[in-house]
């Protein structure tokens, strides 16, 4: 099938062929027929498979001939990276168009954003903390809105969002086309497409929670204290060309990232408390290959989209089973091949447990090479373990606050309908 088979307009298939886009991936073969109908929809496919463009190509195609500079659509995404990436596909797909977009985010100033958006934009994709901001400002108004997309619905809830969007769906009009997009199809997924969805077409590419084919997975069995030592190992030794690694942590991400540095590697670094400035700087450098190595928390991660990383290493194991699966999909992207590297101490098998019985294979577990020693200051194993049950505790009572929170409103609400 072709994109010109799913009924695009000349002026859209004449910017996918400017960005190089030859045929539709299995997700927007599947999801744009049902987008183009007006249905609401649930998107489900792994990372790095066009979900993004099955759901940004039906929506400038509907907004095509608008005249209006009312906004129209809203994309709401967990991370300003995320945010920045869509903003830039949306503007590149409607190059050929008079259509006008914004990306709304934290970590910069206000004031652009409000211009823009009072100037009228017909596109908005935006993380729902500073939209609220906007929206309670008066700065954005949505009483026009046709199109409302859930970008990475699984890591909104995961970081606790749900709130954030229940207020902002109080501000947008209820009718709407909505659609819902994931890289996994957990009960809490379809407990809120239940909420926010009418009669949803459902487009699911793959099993739920499956890694991309192309990804080859193994796990390494190392003492806290030696991961650094066996990580350099492996880079000294296995061409491994653009390696993303993923930390728990961002006090931990530093550490490493320092660590890294002061054997000779140049490293980029992305997490919560970088500036826009250094995390652009970071990815920039890493997509133009600058920086062989990037080390990465799951959140800061979120936003990457770049085509060509050979090896993803989970420094730390995940606490999440569902982030390892994100994790890993930043490599093997549109049918590439990847490898995906796993460094477990003891104290992390129960995670690594947890993992493959939700992808529902057994990891190969690798020999350790030769480790070249170095001077190494990392965690020890006593507190690798502290460190692991305060994160796990921690993501528990934020998810159960996030819920205590959204059901209290819906049993306030019910009561004041009744």
């Amino acid at each position: 099938m072709s994109f010109q088979e799913l009924g695009l307009h000349a002026d859209l298939l004449k910017s996918l062929v400017q960005l190089g886009y030859h045929e539709p991936t299995p997700i927007q073969q599947h999801a744009i027929p049902h987008a183009l109908a007006g249905r609401d929809l649930i998107g489900c496919a792994q990372t790095g498979t066009g979900k993004t463009a099955a759901f940004t190509l039906p929506i400038i195609q509907k907004l095509h001939s608008s005249k209006s500079r009312k906004t129209k659509a809203l994309i709401l995404t967990p991370t300003r990276e995320l945010a920045m990436q869509i903003g830039q596909v949306v503007h590149g797909f409607a190059a050929n168009t008079a259509l006008t977009t914004a990306s709304i985010y934290g970590g910069i100033s206000m004031q652009p954003q409000i211009n823009a958006l009072r100037r009228g934009t017909d596109i908005v994709v935006a993380t729902p903390g500073r939209l609220l901001d906007h929206i309670n400002s008066g700065a954005a108004r949505f009483d026009a809105l046709e199109f409302l997309v859930l970008d990475e619905a699984d890591r909104m809830l995961d970081m606790g969002f749900l709130p954030d969007v229940r207020r902002i769906l109080e501000r947008i009009p209820q009718d709407r086309q909505t659609m819902m997009f994931s890289a996994t199809m957990s009960k809490e997924i379809q407990k809120l497409s239940k909420q926010i969805l009418i009669k949803p077409a459902i487009a699911q590419i793959g099993r739920q929670a499956t890694p991309a084919e192309g990804v080859k997975q193994s796990i390494y069995s190392v003492a806290q204290n030696q991961k650094t030592d066996l990580l350099m190992t492996l880079l000294n030794s296995v061409e491994m060309e653009s390696v993303l690694i993923f930390m728990r942590t961002k006090m931990r991400a530093n550490r490493l990232a320092r660590q890294l540095k002061q054997r000779g590697l140049e490293v980029g670094l992305i997490h919560g408390d970088r500036t826009q400035n250094q995390r652009q700087a970071a990815l920039a450098g890493f997509r133009t290959r600058r920086f062989r190595v990037l080390v990465a928390t799951d959140v800061a991660a979120r936003g990457i989209d770049i085509d060509g990383i050979s090896h993803v290493v989970n420094f730390d194991v995940p606490v999440s089973p569902t982030d390892y699966v994100h994790r890993i999909g930043r490599t093997a992207r549109a049918k590439a091949v990847g490898e995906a590297l796993t460094l477990v101490s003891d104290a992390e098998e129960g995670s690594l447990e947890a993992i493959q019985r939700l992808v529902k294979t057994k990891i190969e577990r690798k020999p350790l090479p030769e480790i070249e020693l170095g001077k190494n200051d990392f965690t020890s194993e006593i507190q690798a373990r502290r460190e692991q049950k305060w994160f796990a505790r921690k993501s528990s009572q934020s998810f159960r606050h996030a819920a205590k929170k959204s059901n209290h409103r819906r049993r306030k609400s019910a009561r004041l309908s009744a």
